[in-house]
């Protein structure tokens, strides 16, 4: 399957958002989730999305298209020891009012840790989106460091989520081919369908 990406624009705030008519299929997931990896394994490109042994990197929104009709959006990682509370603060707002607001978003692919499972932070995540009616992609990264006898129990710690994960490896390519299917399926409606939704003041 084609899935030629390449990278358009970054933006720091909600207003830098590229102004065009693509569905747009958002990747999240916590700093060290390997979401760089999994970009470039989706693209087949290995510089794409530029990876790095300290997490917490992305600090904006960058979009990546695809094709004439789609893009990705690499949201900031989040859940970073290291970052100060304001820069945490600054980021969470700036991917809350995306997912708020953004009329293109046509999905969220949310990636979580094969390992570890979902916690509050996806929870909150999956719950925001659903409420807008917009498609959840579970995504279980790093699927080829758990043991076969493993893999079951790890899975079932997805059910809170209530949607069955794709398990992936961006090093195996387990499950690249299925996420990308997923992917092109989420962003089939059109971004007009998508109503923003105002941001209550603080």
């Amino acid at each position: 399957m084609r899935f030629d990406a390449e990278f358009a624009a970054s933006a720091l705030d909600y207003a830098g958002c590229p102004r065009w008519s693509r569905a747009e299929v958002a990747l999240a997931g916590r700093s060290n989730v390997g979401k760089s990896s999994l970009l470039n394994a989706l693209a087949q490109a290995k510089g794409l999305a530029r990876t790095s042994k300290t997490p917490g990197r992305t600090r904006c929104l960058n979009f990546f298209t695809v094709g004439a009709a789609l893009a990705l959006v690499d949201l900031p990682g989040y859940g970073y020891a290291r970052m100060g509370r304001a820069e945490a603060a600054k980021i969470a707002a700036l991917m809350h009012e995306y997912l708020e607001r953004r009329p293109h978003l046509a999905a969220l692919a949310i990636l979580i840790d094969a390992r570890r499972g979902p916690e509050t932070e996806e929870l909150e995540l999956a719950a925001t989106v659903r409420e807008r009616g917009i498609e959840l992609i579970v995504v279980a990264t790093k699927f080829d460091k758990l043991k076969n006898s493993e893999r079951a129990a790890a899975l079932k710690r997805f059910a809170p989520l209530e949607s069955a994960p794709i398990a992936c490896s961006a090093l195996t390519g387990e499950g690249i081919e299925r996420l990308r299917g997923r992917i092109l399926e989420g962003a089939r409606r059109k971004p007009g369908e998508r109503r923003a939704r105002p941001i209550a003041a603080a």
